[in-house]
């Protein structure tokens, strides 16, 4: 499988050098670096945005900052990345990371539990919204962003196979993500599909 990956990411865009630095220190300095995205969900995420011609961005769980910036890199010059991040070293890496970039000025850090940001946000407010915090609050991060996301917006959600787990789902976190495949699923609000890529990603389209 790992030969099937390389052989994708060797015919896929690559990675900005700022990305391959924020990569390099995630994996030297974190504990689970392998929360990192990566850049086939990069890519992946960067062609929808693209297609949709989406400006307006919502990230939940920004971690070291790669995928925010991965995204900003490939957003319009009035494009805004709105990410949440509850831990403070985090957003202090990650901030470093953007001061370097020529996007820093597209980066709104919302601190502090994303649950309570995103009960502040409008209604239809966001035409993209990326999901990759706490695999428990998963169902309220979808069931929010089904509001503040607009009409023929898009939602990713990472994780969604959690290592296979959900197969046959024993723990409190592959329980959550199972029992959310099937609340998408089961939701006339949108049309869906999970695909094996990294560790699952459901993408899903608002109608």
């Amino acid at each position: 499988m790992n030969n099937i990956e390389d052989y994708c990411l060797e015919y896929s865009s690559k990675e900005s050098n700022l990305l391959l630095e924020i990569k390099d220190y995630t994996f030297k300095n974190e504990e689970a670096p392998q929360m990192i995205s990566g850049p086939l969900v990069g890519n992946l995420i960067n062609m929808l945005i693209t297609v949709s011609n989406a400006k307006k961005i919502l990230e939940i769980g920004m971690f070291t900052g790669y995928s925010a910036l991965n995204i900003a890199e490939n957003l319009p010059v009035d494009g805004e990345v709105h990410t949440c991040e509850i831990m403070d070293r985090h957003i202090k890496t990650a901030n470093n990371f953007f001061k370097k970039s020529s996007y820093y000025n597209k980066f709104i850090i919302h601190k502090g539990d994303a649950l309570n940001s995103l009960e502040k946000f409008k209604i239809n407010m966001f035409d993209f919204a990326f999901i990759d915090g706490d695999k428990i609050n998963y169902i309220n991060y979808y069931n929010r962003c089904m509001q503040i996301v607009k009409n023929t917006g898009i939602i990713v959600l990472d994780n969604m196979l959690w290592g296979g787990s959900v197969l046959n789902p024993k723990d409190e976190q592959s329980k959550t993500l199972n029992q959310l495949a099937q609340i998408i699923n089961d939701d006339d609000r949108n049309i869906n599909m999970l695909l094996p890529i990294r560790d699952g990603i459901m993408v899903c389209i608002k109608k």
